[in-house]
């Protein structure tokens, strides 16, 4: 059966290190402090290295060089440090051609880090508590197309026939084909790597805004940080804009069209960020 095949094709993917939790609970809670931070991340090396490539990287723009883990908590803060530190951890998965959805290596490694980028933005302007849980699941929503992309490959012309013909949007007519779409598998996935409960609930409905209550801006913000990625052409891949728009959530959000033209006009200025940290991928 397609369904539990693909469930198993979840041990495919590079887990998440144990660190990468810690660090985002550290970065989620109120009580902690930067030296937390510093404590689990300068004794990994891997981490440590990711994170100084990152600060120092040409599109990161630093006026001077970071040198060491606490260095870089003090200059950036604890939140920003967190964020960046999934950014450099998250490439290995997501960095991989998707034939299946017709992205290249690179594109949706490319999309995802625009993506969370955008959100981070939004946050960090909307909720600030939450940045380091936006970035991530922003950075992360889209894990469930390396597992589908093979099978989305073979039963594609079945699929966009459901959305050409059927009216569905791309999301729901892998459901129908495959039993599962990328948004819930990728929430499996988060629980499957001992995310928090939040984090696998964005990641899952980040496709469906309108199920989160109106307190909740997290998995709205996700949303339209992706909306503004496909707006803005970055890696659309055969799914493209095949996907249901919820306008309800710019005004959730106070959201203007103004503020939506800023957003894109500021984050274009960005684009060379995304660049830089996609060419350090390809050079780990």
């Amino acid at each position: 059966m397609t369904l539990e095949r693909i469930i198993e094709d979840m041990e495919l993917l590079e887990p998440m290190a144990p660190a990468a939790h810690r660090i985002l609970q550290i970065a989620g809670d109120p009580k902690s402090s930067v030296s937390d931070l510093v404590k689990v991340i300068q004794y990994d090396q891997a981490l440590t290295a990711n994170l100084l490539r990152i600060c120092n990287s040409a599109g990161f723009g630093l006026r001077r060089e970071i040198d060491s883990v606490k260095q870089a908590a003090t200059y950036l803060g604890m939140e920003k440090v967190a964020c960046l530190v999934m950014l450099g951890h998250s490439s290995g998965n997501l960095r991989k051609a998707q034939e299946g959805y017709d992205l290249d290596e690179g594109e949706l490694w490319r999309y995802s880090v625009a993506s969370a980028l955008i959100s981070q933005d939004l946050a960090e302007e909307r909720t600030p508590k939450k940045v380091p849980l936006v970035f991530t699941a922003a950075l992360l929503k889209d894990i469930g197309k390396v597992v589908l992309s093979r099978y989305v490959k073979d039963l594609f012309r079945e699929i966009i026939t459901e959305v050409r013909e059927g009216g569905l949007s791309f999301v729901e007519a892998e459901k129908k084909i495959l039993g599962i779409d990328h948004a819930e598998l990728g929430g499996r996935i988060a629980e499957k790597w001992r995310f928090s409960d939040a984090m696998a609930e964005i990641i899952r409905n980040h496709h469906n805004p309108d199920r989160a209550s109106s307190e909740e801006l997290s998995i709205s913000i996700v949303y339209m940080g992706d909306c503004v990625s496909m707006m803005l052409g970055i890696a659309l891949g055969s799914d493209g804009l095949a996907y249901r728009y919820y306008s309800q959530v710019a005004d959730r959000l106070r959201f203007s069209e103004a503020d939506l033209q800023k957003t894109m006009i500021r984050f274009r200025e960005k684009l060379a960020t995304v660049e830089d940290l996609v060419s350090l991928s390809k050079e780990e």
